[in-house]
């Protein structure tokens, strides 16, 4: 067997192996525990957060041309290592290299919008508001922020929060998912490659201790968080009620309502890939397709059909089009839900638990799993796995009821051919992100991205325009210049 190698955390711009305490990384086509990853207490992270707090002064001082400059050269770095963190990522994550490939792409967009700093920290000024007085308006940094990341997207969603805050002029904490902490790492060597000054991004490895510390540290003066529901809720509540500035990020289940207009053959297609890529471990993954009137049958025979077709295996293999789960636990949990479903009254079209592979890999076949109702575990619970759930519902009105019924308000798309029903689709809707014809809309960079109702704690969307709502805060600054023979005391509430 291969020697482990061990990853540790990257604080002030130098590599550091950590305690004793340590967790297993995974191949996930192999199963095999490839790698130890420290994992950080108390202690670390204070330390980790003790040096972004003495590299804070310095960094919010550097002028934006400098900073911005910082930002253009992460791009061309990352255009450079595109492929070498996609192989990465696969290796940890298990996603095919092709999907890895197109995340690091993705978070390129969020470094893209970073770089435009100097339009985005502008700030407002109105002269003679009285009598030789005049107001302007800042935008400063908040000081150390603490970015606590999931494994689905171990390099882009890193991106999406760091660009904007060091470019905002904090300095950063990031605590990656212990499952697949390589990637941010190698993002951190290349921030410091591109000019980062050391200090301004360390990142933590760990788990449950490691983030309990970043939320209670006094220091830290805001939390950015993406996961599940039950954790981005408890974040939320544990770190606002210190002060901090929180926007943590929970779960979804994202319905694809398609029209008896739609055309099918498209509708079918986009419902495999936004169900099925990435194995599903997307928390904007398509995981309940809503088939209004007479489009049901005529869809699942489409959807059945293509899915006999996809070649699932390790995602290093160019021919792979899905690769495994990241755990063995999570693909018993994924075949829980497809086992309950039958009991539960649904019909399994496709079962993804019968598909045999090779190898100790995390590999699970996909399901398809028809007549699906509220109040059954296989719609209700967040899967976060290969499994496409449909509801049959006679009508437009009856699908946006179901939609807007849920708990979750992640992302939703709509498939019709009538731009009418688009836009009222588009204003009835109660969820954050919406696609018509398009089965994942996830934002590009320059708008920001967040659902609504349980997928959001906090008022903030995260990357793009709302980011450096986030990550900064406004000073008002009244002037006057008076002329000295012309002062004089007075007791009354200063209006001109």
């Amino acid at each position: 067997m291969a020697q482990r190698t061990r990853v540790g955390h990257y604080i002030g711009g130098q590599h550091e192996p950590g305690g004793e305490r340590v967790g297993p990384v995974f191949n996930p086509a192999t199963g095999e525990h490839t790698t130890d990853v420290a994992l950080a207490g108390a202690d670390d992270v204070r330390r980790a957060v003790q040096v972004a707090a003495d590299a804070f002064p310095g960094w919010r001082r550097t002028p934006l041309t400098k900073r911005a400059d910082v930002m253009f050269r992460m791009r061309h770095l990352l255009t450079e290592h595109q492929d070498e963190i996609a192989r990465i990522i696969t290796s940890e994550h298990g996603k095919v290299v092709s999907d890895a490939a197109g995340e690091v792409a993705r978070g390129l967009e969020n470094v893209e919008f970073a770089t435009g700093l100097m339009s985005h920290l502008k700030g407002d000024h109105s002269q003679q508001v009285a009598s030789g007085v005049d107001v302007h308006q800042v935008r400063q940094p908040l000081g150390v922020v603490a970015c606590i990341t999931p494994f689905n997207f171990p390099a882009m969603v890193p991106l999406w929060m760091v660009s904007s805050a060091i470019a905002a002029g904090n300095t950063v904490v990031l605590k990656p998912s212990e499952r697949d902490p390589s990637a941010a790492l190698r993002l951190a060597e290349l921030f410091t490659e591109a000019g980062l000054p050391p200090g301004v991004l360390n990142v933590v490895n760990g788990d449950k201790e490691a983030v309990d510390a970043l939320l209670d540290d006094p220091t830290v003066q805001a939390v950015s968080f993406v996961g599940s529901t039950p954790v981005a809720a408890s974040i939320y509540e544990r770190a606002a009620a210190t002060g901090k500035r929180v926007q943590a990020l929970g779960g979804a289940k994202n319905h694809m309502v398609v029209m008896p207009d739609a055309d099918l053959d498209s509708a079918a297609d986009a419902a495999v890939s936004a169900a099925y890529g990435s194995a599903g471990e997307r928390c904007m993954a398509v995981s309940v397709l809503v088939a209004v009137g007479e489009v049901a049958d005529p869809l699942v025979e489409r959807i059945a059909d293509r899915v006999g077709r996809l070649r699932i295996g390790d995602g290093t293999d160019p021919a792979s089009e899905i690769g495994p789960l990241i755990t063995a636990h999570a693909r018993e949990r994924v075949a829980s839900y497809v086992a309950g479903a039958t009991d539960e009254g649904a019909t399994v079209v496709v079962d993804g638990r019968e598909q045999e592979f090779d190898g100790d890999g995390f590999f699970i076949g996909v399901s398809l799993v028809d007549q699906v109702k509220p109040g059954m575990k296989v719609y209700d619970d967040e899967i976060f796995g290969p499994v496409l759930s449909v509801v049959r519902v006679p009508s437009y009105d009856e699908a946006v009821a179901l939609v807007n019924a849920n708990d979750h308000a992640n992302g939703v798309a709509v498939f019709t051919r009538d731009g009418m029903t688009a836009r009222e689709f588009e204003l009835d809707i109660e969820v954050g992100m919406v696609g018509v014809n398009v089965p994942i809309p996830v934002p590009v960079g320059a708008y920001s991205f967040g659902g609504w109702k349980r997928s959001l704690f906090g008022d903030t969307h995260v990357y793009g325009p709302e980011s450096f709502d986030f990550y900064t805060r406004r000073k008002v600054v009244t002037t006057r210049w008076p002329d000295p023979s012309d002062s004089q005391i007075n007791l009354g509430f200063p209006t001109h």
